[in-house]
This record gives C-alpha cells, sequence and structure tokens, in this order.
C-alpha cells in the first residue's frame, strides 16, 4: 500500500513528495528511481525534512507509534485503515492527534468506489424510501497470494496482537464503515466468527446490525477464503426499501477487461487534447486510493475539514472491538 500511495501522491498537483521510509533497501531502490530521496527509519525522515503532512503505510502494530511520532512534530497525518488494533488504541491515537493539534484522516477508499458514491447518493435522496434491510458483502483472498504466484504472508498477519484481528478488521472495517457512513450508530444483533482456514484469526465474518435511528437492519459478510484475484471482484451493498432496491452492482462495470479497455482510450485522448488524465480509472475499484489522497491534499491546501470524520472511525472500531470481545468470552 506503501507503494501505491506513493505513486499517487506523485500524480496529484500542487503536491511535492520529499521523501519515504522503508526498512527494506529493496523497496528503498524501487522508489529512487522515481526520484524520491528515502530512509531507513521514518523517524529520521520526519526529523530531517520539513514537512505539511505524512502518509503512515505500516503493519497494524505500529501505527500507533507512527502516528504518535508525526503528531508530536505538528505533521498531519493520513492514515491505512484499520485506525487501530483495538477500540483502546483507537481511542489513544485520536486524543493525541487532538492534544498535539494535528489532524488525521484515516484511508476508508471504499466510500470513494464511484459505485457507492452513487448508491449513498440515492440513499440520501430517499429513492428508495426508508430502508429496511441493507446487506454487504467482501469475500476476497485476504493476504494471501493466488496458488499461481505464491507469494509469503508476513507474519504479524496472522497474530492477533499484532494484526488486531482477521477478515473483520481487514476487509469487515470497509462494510462497517461506509454503513456507518449511512445509518449513523449501529447496534450489534449478532456476530459470528469463522475458522474454516484453521488460522490463529478469524477468515470469515458475519454480523448483524441494527440501526439505532433508522428501520434498518444490515447484514455484513467478510472473508478471506476466496481464491479469486483482481479483476474479479466481490464486492456490494444492496438496499432494500419501502419504495424500491437499489445495489452498487447497478453502478460498477459489468465487465472489468472492457472497462480497462475504454478507460485506457479515452485516457489516451485525454492525452492528446492536453486534458487531465484520470490516474488509475481503468482500474475501476484502485482509482479510490487516488481519489482519497487527493481529498486529503486539497483539504490540506484549503485548510478546509477531512470529509471522514473520526468519529466514525471510532464507531467502526468499537463494533469490532465488541465482537472481538464476545467472542473472546466463549
Amino acid at each position: 500500500m506503501g507503494k501505491l500511495h506513493l505513486l499517487n501522491a506523485l500524480h496529484i498537483d500542487d503536491v511535492s513528495v520529499i521523501a519515504a521510509a522503508d526498512k527494506s533497501e529493496k523497496n528503498r531502490k524501487s522508489v529512487e528511481r522515481y526520484g524520491v530521496k528515502t530512509y531507513d527509519d521514518y523517524r529520521e525522515l520526519i526529523d530531517t525534512e520539513k514537512l505539511d503532512a505524512i502518509i503512515v503505510s505500516l503493519p497494524n502494530f505500529l501505527k500507533k507509534e507512527g502516528v504518535f511520532y508525526a503528531a508530536e512534530k505538528g505533521v498531519d497525518v493520513f492514515l491505512d485503515k484499520p485506525l487501530a488494533r483495538n477500540l483502546a488504541e483507537a481511542n489513544e491515537i485520536i486524543q493525541k492527534v487532538e492534544r498535539e493539534k494535528v489532524r488525521l484522516m484515516v484511508g476508508v477508499n471504499y466510500r470513494y468506489f464511484e459505485s457507492v458514491q452513487k448508491l449513498k447518493e440515492v440513499f440520501d435522496e430517499g429513492r428508495v424510501g426508508n430502508v429496511i434491510i441493507t446487506t454487504s458483502d467482501l469475500i476476497l483472498n485476504g493476504p494471501f497470494s493466488h496458488p499461481l504466484v505464491p507469494a509469503p504472508v508476513p507474519e504479524w498477519w496472522l497474530d492477533k496482537k499484532l494484526s488486531g484481528g482477521g477478515a473483520l478488521l481487514d476487509l469487515g472495517y470497509h462494510l462497517i464503515d461506509i454503513l456507518v457512513w449511512m445509518f449513523g450508530d449501529l447496534e450489534i444483533a449478532h456476530s459470528e466468527l469463522r475458522h474454516s482456514l484453521n488460522l490463529p484469526v478469524e477468515d470469515a465474518a458475519t454480523l448483524m446490525l441494527k440501526s439505532k435511528n433508522t428501520e434498518a437492519t444490515c447484514i455484513v459478510n467478510a472473508g478471506w477464503f476466496s481464491r479469486s484475484v483482481f479483476p474479479d471482484f466481490n464486492f456490494r451493498i444492496n438496499i432494500h426499501g419501502t419504495a424500491g432496491y437499489d445495489s452498487t452492482d447497478h453502478y460498477a462495470p459489468k465487465n472489468m477487461r472492457v472497462h480497462a479497455a475504454k478507460e485506457g482510450l479515452k485516457n489516451f485522448l485525454r492525452r492528446i487534447a492536453m486534458k487531465e488524465v484520470h490516474y488509475l480509472s481503468y482500474t475501476y475499484y484502485y482509482a479510490s486510493f487516488f481519489d482519497i489522497l487527493k481529498i486529503f491534499f486539497e483539504s490540506i491546501n484549503k485548510g478546509t475539514d477531512f470529509p471522514i470524520p473520526l468519529n466514525d472511525e471510532l464507531e467502526t472500531m468499537r463494533i469490532i472491538d465488541t465482537v472481538y470481545d464476545k467472542h473472546e468470552e466463549k
């Protein structure tokens, strides 16, 4: 993710990438090819360079430490989701940035899928009436590579003390964040964690959440057990209301390869016409990483509030933390 954020930042107007830090010499050399200065310790980077903001893309167990160090130096932070490993740590992070008077934005890029934005617009305008049932699915391969291109899984991913959790925290976070954004506070009516792959952390989770503000019941299905690879993408949100039904599937490309070809041609024509290229638009879903980072930097340049309230991220963490606590008691 750090590499993707770097490449995105290099393509955003009015942003100068000053430096990058990584323990891996191989990663540093790949970054230096873009003319970017590198460090092997982010602390040295922050201490040495004059920065407006920093992107923290660290393993979950290092996030708090990274945010704290940046905050103490007065640097605004873009933080990969999840916000933290657990609710207590999330509260510590938010209290720290508030105390140091710096700003923090969590990179919940799924909000910026074009299909999600359109569904949210339909919801906000009440075009399906009062929503009674919402279902959401995100089933991918998690940290596991496809068998045709095997790659080792870093140990921290499967250590709950280091990662904070499995599929629920990794993928369910995105779904719950969107549901909190749509419906506000949610109560847990039912939860199930599965270990069909016999991992130390859950490889699948199903939650039933009830909205405190509306009549909606929301279902969350998240899993790491799929062997599919991009462009196959098993994600959707469906809303069923008193006046109709809608789904992100209605707005996403039906054929990702055809979409990629069309967008590639459009970007080629945009370059010829000296117009702005829609970076990563050919991937459809990955374009959201570019969009959310651009919004982060635009907010800093304009001095406006970030569009993702930290209270939403705390609510997302509260739900996940409550589920984990419940299942640890059994």
